[in-house]
């Protein structure tokens, strides 16, 4: 369910702002979509599973705070990774 350290150098490299960023709101969006991504396909699986989704409803909480965060500080850096990552709002 977790995603793999190849995909997690992947998706650094595709949203860091610069050669060393590994903390900014966009990198940090961006793993927390993927895992969410995952948790979701499992439940669509497991749907009794509950344990799973309080972590997911968790990590969708703590990506909404960061795109709050991140809209709050530039909208434009935050229209632009909503668009990258086809998120709603």
């Amino acid at each position: 369910m977790s995603i793999t350290s190849d995909r997690k150098q992947e998706l650094i490299s595709e949203y860091a702002l610069h050669e060393k960023d590994v903390g900014s709101p966009e990198v940090q969006v961006a793993i927390l979509t993927e895992r969410i991504k995952n948790l979701t396909a499992h439940m669509n699986f497991h749907k009794k599973d509950f344990h799973t989704r309080r972590g997911l409803l968790i990590l969708v909480g703590k990506r909404r705070r960061l795109l709050d965060y991140l809209k709050a500080v530039d909208e434009s850096r935050y229209q632009n990774l909503i668009r990258r990552l086809e998120l709603r709002k």
